[in-house]
């Protein structure tokens, strides 16, 4: 359930701003950006795009888990990232990891 706003109507002067022109907007707060800023402000072309995450259901060790909760927020994150390292260097010495 939604809560009710404290005010019915707004304080907006909605007609005072229909009725301004552009040069009326006060931008002493906010300098123009020239377009040399722009020009410069390409910085992601050429990098490699954001990988996309599967989800899973995964059963590891209750311990383990416990463990990497622990260390806080952004475990998860801290696990896919060993189990890359893991994979990458395995893929580097082109040998198939070690099966139980």
């Amino acid at each position: 359930m939604r809560k009710r706003s404290s005010s019915k109507k707004s304080e907006t002067d909605l007609k005072r701003l229909d009725a301004m022109k552009d040069e009326d907007i006060d931008f002493s707060d906010n300098p123009e950006v020239p377009a040399e800023m722009f020009a410069r402000g390409i910085i992601r072309r050429g990098l490699k795009p954001v990988r996309r995450k599967d989800q899973l259901t995964l059963r590891v060790d209750s311990d383990v888990v416990a463990w990497y909760r622990k260390q806080g927020s952004g475990y998860q994150t801290k696990i896919n990232a060993l189990l890359r390292a893991y994979m990458e260097e395995h893929v580097r010495q082109d040998v198939p990891p070690n099966r139980p």
